[in-house]
């Protein structure tokens, strides 16, 4: 008995030791969607400043798949160990819950790192669109009713939730055209493949800004510093129409908590850090407060999300096809 008690003590030290030292290599960090897209734009621009404060270098590897299931799955399967980790958006790590039959939970089989950052969205067009403004383009739409293909990042992605949303408020219609991830959407968008979607400002101001895509308003209630020439719904004449997507990270479940603790240290330092925020801001993100960032506020956050979208969601009958 004596030895037992003896030899999970020194397991324990061990375990203690192995996160004082954390870490020793590279770490993975687990994006869920394709290369180019917002989640991977935000996780990128965080990397390399979190890098500094571990003093290991943050290596992105993109999953993209099945609305991004794959690559959290890759993130829960992982070892506890703090050497892989995931960033993800609300539709990662809420929306999926709710659509696909998935072998894990979201609330149980992760550990929650920190809240990075909140993005409104974009209504966009291919440039091709005879439509100058909102009001144009949502006349033009009702003209073409089933006709028109709208670009979405899989089955439950941002742009398919926003896109339903829209339909609703417009009294239009068009063909969901499901893509591995916002990414390749958006260069089927510029290509003039397909006539409409809805992104993010991280990944849709550089195409809107160089004139390869058309946008007509932004989803929030102030315009972006960034892009002060696309007007808000409110202005372009969709009041109240207000949509915007958050990002977090997290771990798998067991991960200790002093490595959590380091990780998210390693957050708080990237997302005080001068350049890190202005990149962010560039790209029309908006930041938690320090307290909003902590893993017990992000637990709740999380939750309090689940909470409320999963049952509004599931009276939609999305369903994987």
């Amino acid at each position: 008995m004596k030895k037992l008690l003896v030899l999970l003590a020194c397991a324990g030290c061990a375990s203690i030791a192995s996160a004082q030292v954390y870490p020793t290599r590279p770490i993975t960090m687990i994006v869920p969607a394709s290369a180019g897209g917002p989640t991977d734009s935000i996780g990128r621009t965080l990397t390399e400043r979190m890098g500094v404060s571990l003093g290991k270098n943050v290596i992105i590897e993109n999953v993209a798949g099945a609305s991004g299931t794959i690559g959290t799955g890759r993130v829960e399967r992982a070892a506890p160990d703090g050497y892989t980790i995931g960033i993800g958006g609300w539709n990662h790590y809420v929306v999926n819950g709710a659509i696909y039959s998935l072998p894990y939970d979201f609330l149980r089989d992760f550990e929650p790192i920190s809240q990075i950052a909140t993005g409104p969205m974009l209504i966009i067009s291919r440039k091709t669109v005879p439509a100058n403004d909102l009001k144009e383009f949502i006349v033009w739409l009702k003209a073409h009713p089933d006709n028109l293909s709208f670009g979405t990042g899989g089955l439950g992605s941002p742009p398919h939730i926003s896109g339903l949303s829209f339909e609703k408020a417009t009294g239009t219609h068009f063909q969901f055209v499901p893509y591995r991830g916002t990414a390749p959407a958006m260069q089927d968008l510029i290509a003039g493949h397909i006539d409409l979607m809805f992104d993010q400002a991280s990944a849709a101001l550089a195409p809107i800004l160089g004139g390869s895509i058309k946008a007509y308003a932004l989803t929030a209630k102030t315009r972006l510093a960034s892009a002060p020439d696309i007007p808000t719904v409110d202005e372009a004449g969709l009041p109240g129409f207000y949509v915007s997507v958050w990002h977090g990270m997290w771990a798998p479940r067991g991960t200790p908590k002093e490595i959590i603790a380091k990780l998210n240290t390693a957050v708080a330092d990237a997302l005080a850090d001068p350049a890190v925020r202005k990149r962010l801001a560039e790209i029309g993100q908006e930041l938690p407060s320090r307290e909003q960032q902590t893993p017990a506020a992000f637990a709740a956050f999380h939750r309090s999300e689940i909470e409320k979208w999963w049952p509004v969601i599931r009276a939609a009958n999305l369903k994987p096809e």
